[in-house]
């Protein structure tokens, strides 16, 4: 792979990666939605920023993309503050570094601090290119089927070794992502037997490859990294022209992806709300 294949870091980039996880996740709301109308799963578009609430434990209950694709004014950011306290739900906001530079100002004024930072990674697609073959011909990574909805939420709970609340929150996405829109639903298997699981959202030529994770007994095996080139395969097979990944700073994931061929695009910071804002009414 040359260094010419791979696109410049700019605005632009930033609007194709954002939107490519924002739709997926939008797609998963909607899904959600549909499968269990009590939910209260929802989302609303703001100054091309996407605000969605899928439940106070989800991690898709957050806005993506703010910033990004308008100018945020103190109204936008009341209405979408609004959209979470009407669902008694905490106030997050994934913020890139190329958002527009009035946000901080704004984000500080109204009582926000930074969470936790994340690493968005992205690399080219090629064509002809495929990945190597397995060393370990025990693991093998596949797409899920049709009625496999139970067996993958169960794996991906056993993987994350969940809470009692993001527990059952878990569970119940097999069945979701089965329905969502542009998500495809992958296991690893050792000797037949699922031990990992991942996600792959495809949009507009972009494949973002999401919520990788392994059961306890099926560490350091091979499985992520099978799974990783299994989805990078399946995505040049659709068309994908450009590859993303999210990952935790410095963690064994990022340094599986970089491997891989990825770059780290940009750290993103997650923004959370106090409990008591200021009075910004008079800004």
């Amino acid at each position: 792979m040359s260094e010419a294949s791979f696109p410049f870091v700019d605005l632009g980039l930033a609007r194709r990666l954002e939107r490519t996880e924002a739709k997926g996740n939008a797609s998963f709301v909607d899904a959600r939605a549909r499968l269990f109308p009590d939910s209260a799963a929802s989302w609303i578009e703001v100054a091309g920023a996407y605000a969605m609430f899928d439940g106070s434990a989800s991690p898709l209950t957050q806005s993506f993309g703010l910033g990004l694709f308008e100018p945020i004014a103190s109204t936008h950011m009341a209405a979408i503050e609004e959209f979470f306290r009407q669902r008694e739900a905490p106030v997050y906001h994934e913020v890139s570094p190329l958002a527009d530079g009035a946000l901080l100002t704004l984000l500080n004024e109204r009582g926000y601090q930074p969470l936790e930072f994340t690493s968005v990674m992205f690399r080219p697609l090629g064509g002809s290119e495929r990945s190597p073959a397995s060393q370990n011909e025990r693991i093998k990574a596949r797409l899920a089927k049709t009625g496999e909805q139970e067996l993958w939420g169960q794996t991906v709970a056993r993987g994350w070794e969940a809470t009692a609340e993001l527990n059952d929150f878990l569970r119940s996405i097999g069945e979701i992502t089965m329905r969502a829109e542009g998500y495809y639903s992958f296991f690893v298997e050792a000797d037949g037997e699922p031990i990992a699981t991942g996600g792959l959202i495809i949009w507009d030529g972009v494949a973002l490859l999401a919520g990788a994770s392994t059961v306890p007994e099926g560490r350091k095996q091979g499985a992520q990294l099978a799974l990783l080139e299994r989805r990078l395969d399946f995505a040049i097979d659709q068309g994908c022209d450009l590859a993303m990944m999210c990952a935790q700073p410095g963690s064994s994931s990022q340094r599986n992806a970089e491997r891989r061929g990825f770059r780290i695009a940009y750290s993103r910071a997650k923004w959370q709300l106090g409990s008591k804002p200021p009075d910004v009414s008079g800004s």
